[in-house]
């Protein structure tokens, strides 16, 4: 069980008890609580239609009593908890909802990949639109003077690239590192092509084929600064016909989010949506801190 003990799991959220454990992991782990939310959600939806079945199925007759109908209500919720949760299920599609929602994604990479090697990686989730509460607002000045001078190069608001590399990076928690830990800086998951000249890091990661994940190793450029990464990313920009589009839409955030998508640098069907709720994130603190 991702939240609680095990006997936690075997309560609904109804439960104040174990209302109250859910809200003190939603600080702590709020994807685990995310989960554990769906997992009662769906617990809670199956033990009702197991009583609509036993209504419209079942004829009242003379044994019911009130102990009867307890005994079967605690075996119809005692089904339902363990039917829940159970791969491919309502529990998962209400997990990626939520997720979507919040701007979250799995642990894995999101299922990507192009033609020009770019590689993408979820966004951290904890506060909205995918932002951690506590090192966002760093995230956003620390990248600034960078963004500035991608900015000056390519057209694209710096705040447009900061949101981009903090979907990318899960605001810099998941720097792409090499097997001895070394960081690569590459915020924005771009991939070490043939005519990549620098260096290199391998990483496993998650690229659609075929329509279905498959999870791979792959090289990744490396840098020896953030800085270096968003200097790369504006060559990418720029240098790349297919992103012409990119660079036109480049100031309004819906569209250049959509531009990116449409441009094929990801594949997720749903990356315009998240990177547009990041940016809109990153344009609202820097707004708050001047």
């Amino acid at each position: 069980m991702a939240v609680g003990s095990a006997a936690a799991g075997q309560a609904l959220a109804g439960d104040a008890a174990a209302l109250a454990r859910l809200r003190s992991a939603a600080g702590s782990d709020p994807k685990a609580a995310v989960r554990e939310a769906a997992r009662q959600f769906e617990a809670l939806f199956m033990q009702e239609v197991m009583k609509s079945l036993r209504a419209a199925t079942l004829a009242s007759g003379s044994l019911d009593n009130e102990g009867s109908k307890l005994g079967t209500e605690m075996l119809d919720q005692q089904f339902a908890q363990q039917l829940a949760g159970l791969p491919g299920g309502l529990g998962d599609a209400i997990v990626r909802q939520l997720e979507r929602q919040m701007g979250a994604a799995a642990p894995l990479l999101v299922p990507g990949g192009s033609a020009d090697g770019v590689q993408r990686q979820p966004a951290a989730s904890a506060g909205p639109a995918g932002a951690p509460s506590r090192n966002a607002a760093d995230f956003v000045a620390r990248h600034r003077a960078a963004a500035q001078a991608a900015e000056a190069a390519t057209g694209i608001p710096a705040a447009f690239m900061i949101g981009q590399a903090a979907h990318e990076s899960g605001w810099g928690r998941r720097d792409i590192r090499a097997a001895d830990g070394t960081p690569s800086h590459n915020l924005f998951g771009i991939k070490a092509g043939a005519g990549w000249k620098g260096a290199v890091v391998e990483a496993a990661t998650t690229e659609v084929v075929d329509g279905r994940p498959v999870r791979t190793v792959a090289r990744f450029r490396a840098y020896a600064s953030a800085a270096e990464s968003f200097a790369d990313y504006a060559r990418l920009m720029q240098g790349s016909p297919r992103y012409r589009e990119v660079l036109a839409q480049g100031r309004d955030a819906a569209g250049f989010a959509g531009a990116l998508q449409r441009a094929g640098y990801a594949t997720d069907p749903d990356y315009a949506a998240k990177l547009s709720r990041v940016i809109n994130t990153t344009l609202r603190l820097q707004r708050a801190t001047g």
